[in-house]
């Protein structure tokens, strides 16, 4: 009876020590994180938090990594067509003011010009007779005037009447009027010389951007343009939009432009045209930086609907980084992965829900360069 007790306790004291034992390796495994999705998920969250590429911005860009700014957008996206056109007034096409031989060009395709620089020089028969009509008119003013001073001096001793100085200082009248019609015209022709050379200059300060005509060419009435002259940096942007969709359009809403060879233009929407003949809103926005020359067929989207506010980034900027949607945040000498919430996806941008301020600058186009790289530096420093 002693013994069976004796063996009784034994086997007792090793199962309470194989329950403490295996309780205990239980507990450890826990903190370890290997049976515990919550802390394992937390391991994963903090080891994104942490991730951090040491590349500068700008060799990032060289090794291909767009920088963007976050966007606010999100909702309905709307996509508008346009172009980058100029400014009103920013352009001027200039035609020779009269038909005639154009004798010399005096700049090229690039030249930059003030106001009233020469852009070529013509010899003008209407011209020539224009500068002839003001000689005339000019004669027959003065001696209008001089019968005027003659026929009052007349009239003050006596010998001509009333009626007779009252018919030439009419005549007088007239003839100064012939004179300033006269002057005008031959100032609108560009105030030909005698022998008809007359020279057209540039009414706006900017660059000439084409050059119509070649010396020894004949200008007639129905081709008379010479050169065209624009002030590059005076652009402005022109979409348009479905009529429907006006709406959804106001003055001072922000638009995110896009060129074809992928540079980022923002700009602001300044005026709204009513449909047109073609049946299109015409919107005119004023771009923010540096954007391509006149001409360039751009595209942007305009964010509508009840998010319209939401943060917006491109969808190839969210990267998995350690389990955890993230994206790489500008951060001193460097990019950090930073967690995210993202919300609904539509062309190429994502909305985030959380994780982002909206201050931000972030790896766009290029991102998943940053994840490899941060990829390759914890493989050598596992090793």
């Amino acid at each position: 009876m002693k013994i069976e007790k004796h063996w009784l306790m034994t086997g007792g004291a090793v199962v309470v020590a194989l329950a403490v034992g295996f309780g205990t390796a239980q507990l450890m495994l826990g903190r370890n994180g290997a049976a515990d999705p919550q802390a394992e998920e937390e391991n994963h969250e903090d080891a994104a938090a942490e991730a951090f590429v040491a590349l500068t911005p700008t060799a990032a860009a060289e090794a291909g990594v767009g920088i963007v700014a976050v966007e606010r957008g999100g909702g309905a996206g709307l996509m508008l067509p346009g172009r980058v056109a100029f400014a009103p007034g920013a352009e001027a096409v200039v035609d020779a003011p009269l038909p005639g031989v154009v004798v010399r060009v005096h700049v090229g395709a690039g030249s930059q010009v003030r106001a009233g620089s020469p852009l070529v020089t013509l010899r003008s028969p209407e011209g020539a007779a224009s500068r002839a009509t003001v000689d005339a008119a000019t004669a027959a003013a003065d001696a209008a005037r001089a019968a005027v001073v003659r026929d009052r001096t007349l009239f003050e001793r006596g010998y001509v009447a009333q009626s007779r100085l009252d018919i030439t200082e009419a005549e007088a009248r007239r003839t100064e009027a012939e004179l300033r019609a006269a002057r005008a015209r031959l100032s609108a022709y560009g105030s030909p010389e005698a022998g008809g050379l007359v020279v057209v200059r540039s009414p706006i300060n900017g660059v000439v951007t084409r050059v119509a005509t070649t010396p020894g060419q004949v200008l007639h009435e129905e081709d008379q343009e010479v050169a065209a002259v624009a002030d590059l940096g005076s652009v402005e942007l022109i979409f348009e939009a479905p009529p429907a969709t006006a709406r959804l359009i106001s003055v001072g809403d922000k638009l995110s432009g896009r060129s074809a060879d992928g540079q980022e233009i923002i700009s602001t929407i300044i005026a709204l045209a009513p449909p047109g003949l073609s049946g299109t809103v015409t919107v005119r926005a004023r771009p923010a930086g540096a954007i391509p020359p006149a001409g360039t067929v751009i595209s942007a989207r305009l964010g509508a609907g009840a998010s319209r506010n939401a943060l917006v980034v491109p969808s190839e900027a969210i990267q998995t980084v350690e389990g955890v949607q993230s994206v790489f945040v500008v951060d001193g000498a460097g990019f950090r992965a930073r967690p995210v919430v993202t919300g609904q996806t539509a062309d190429g941008r994502t909305e985030i829900v959380n994780g982002l301020r909206g201050d931000e600058r972030i790896a766009g186009a290029g991102a998943f360069l940053l994840k490899a790289e941060l990829a390759k530096g914890e493989a050598e420093h596992g090793h």
